[in-house]
C-alpha cells in the first residue's frame, strides 16, 4: 500500500447517537436489560432514552461501533485517510455526529433520511460496565444505492482496507457483499467485526455469507462463544474457537485469514491460517496471546467503546502496514486511551504511539 495514500480506510455501519447515562441494576431491570449487554431496542425500551436525558445526567457522544472505529482509525493516520459510510436523518442530531466527525478529521458520506430520525443508542452505564440499547432508526435505511452512487463507489475503488462492523448486517447485507466481493476480486483487505453477542446468535445466515471474505476477524470473547453456540462447536475455549474461525474456506486465498479475539483484561487471542490451509478443518493454526496494556483501576472511566477504540488502533496498523504484533499493540494502545474517558474520545489526547515493550506468546 501507498504511504499516506488518501481515504485508504472505508467503513461501513450504522451511525448512532450516544445516550449515556450513569445507572444502577434497577435502571437495567426496569427496562429488562443486562449487565454488558448489547441489544437492539423494542417497544418496551423506548422510554429509557428521554429517562436517561432527564434523571440520569446523560451526555450525548457520537456513537456507533464502527464510526467510533474510524475516528480512533484517523486519529493515528496521516489526515484524509478515512471514511465512514452510513445512514443519518435529517435532524439536529445528524448535524452533532457530522461535526464530531469533522473534529476527528473523519470524512462521511451518509445517506440522509427524511422518514426517520438519526439512530441512539442508550448507554447505561454501572460501574465499569455498560450495557447498551439501540434503536437503529434512519441507520436501518442504508440502501445498497447509496454505495453504488459515482463519487461514493469512486471511494470504494480508492479504498485499500475495507472495515465493516457486524451490526451492519441487520440493515443492508447487500452492501456489505459489495465490499467484500471488491475486496476479493482485487486483492485488498476485508476486515469484519462481530460486534455483539446477537449477531452470530440471530443473524447467523448473512454471517455465515460474509465469511469466506473475512482476511481478518475481530470479535470480543463472549461474541466468540455466541458464534460457537450458533455453530454447535461444542466448546467454551478461546483459542479453540479462534483456531476453528481462521480454518474457514476462504475466497481470496492471496491472503491469510487471521482472528483476534479480546478478552478485556485478559490476554488477546490472534489465530492466524495460511491461505493454503483455509478450509481444512485440520490445518495447522498459529495462535498466539497478547497481554494488554495494564491501567489501573482508578484511572478507569468508561469502558463504553473500548473495543471500537481496540478495533482502530489494530485497523490503523493494518493500514499502515505494521506486524501483526504491532497492529495488535496498537489497538490495545487505543484503548487504554479510551476506557480513561467517557464514551471513545481519545482525541481528547495528545499522545502518539510508540510500540509496547509487552509479552507476546504462542499457544499450543
Amino acid at each position: 500500500m501507498a504511504p499516506n495514500q488518501e481515504y485508504a480506510l472505508l467503513c461501513l455501519e450504522n451511525p448512532l447517537l450516544d445516550i449515556q447515562g450513569q445507572g444502577d441494576a434497577a435502571l437495567l431491570e426496569k427496562y429488562g436489560m443486562k449487565p454488558n449487554d448489547a441489544i437492539l431496542a423494542e417497544e418496551k425500551h423506548m422510554g429509557l432514552y428521554e429517562d436517561l436525558l432527564q434523571n440520569h445526567d446523560a451526555k450525548l457522544i457520537a456513537g456507533g461501533a464502527a464510526q467510533n472505529t474510524a475516528r480512533g482509525a484517523q486519529y493515528i493516520l496521516p489526515p484524509n485517510s478515512v471514511l465512514y459510510i452510513g445512514c443519518v436523518g435529517r435532524d439536529k442530531y445528524a448535524d452533532i455526529l457530522t461535526a464530531a466527525c469533522k473534529d476527528a478529521g473523519l470524512r462521511t458520506e451518509y445517506r440522509v433520511d427524511d422518514t426517520q430520525p438519526t439512530g441512539r443508542c442508550g448507554v447505561i452505564i454501572t460501574g465499569h460496565d455498560r450495557s447498551m440499547c439501540t434503536h437503529l432508526a434512519a441507520a436501518n435505511e442504508y440502501k445498497l444505492e447509496h454505495l453504488q452512487q459515482p463519487q461514493v463507489w469512486e471511494m470504494v475503488e480508492k479504498a485499500q482496507v475495507y472495515y465493516v462492523g457486524g451490526y451492519h448486517l441487520t440493515v443492508c447485507v447487500p452492501a456489505v457483499m459489495a465490499l467484500a466481493e471488491e475486496a476479493a476480486a482485487k486483492n485488498k483487505t476485508f476486515i469484519l467485526s462481530l460486534s455483539a453477542p446477537f449477531i452470530p446468535q440471530f443473524f447467523t445466515a448473512p454471517l455465515d455469507q460474509t465469511a469466506p471474505y473475512w482476511d481478518y476477524l475481530i470479535g470480543n470473547e463472549t461474541e466468540a462463544r455466541s458464534y460457537a453456540a450458533a455453530h454447535a462447536l461444542d466448546t467454551t475455549d478461546i483459542p479453540t474457537i479462534a483456531k476453528h474461525l481462521a480454518r474457514l474456506p476462504k475466497k481470496n486465498t492471496q491472503k491469510p485469514r487471521t482472528v483476534i479475539i479480546t478478552q478485556g483484561t485478559d490476554p488477546t487471542v490472534v489465530a492466524v491460517a495460511k491461505p493454503s490451509e483455509t478450509g481444512d478443518e485440520n490445518a495447522d493454526v498459529d495462535v498466539k496471546e497478547f497481554k494488554v496494556r495494564e491501567v489501573g483501576t482508578s484511572e478507569i472511566n468508561d469502558t463504553n467503546g473500548a473495543g471500537d477504540a481496540f478495533a482502530g488502533g489494530f485497523v490503523a496498523g493494518i493500514v499502515q502496514g505494521k506486524t501483526l504484533d504491532e497492529a495488535v499493540d496498537m489497538g490495545q494502545w487505543l484503548a487504554s486511551l479510551s476506557i480513561r474517558e467517557l464514551g471513545p474520545r481519545w482525541v481528547l489526547f495528545t499522545l502518539h504511539y510508540t510500540f509496547s515493550s509487552f509479552y507476546a506468546f504462542p499457544l499450543a
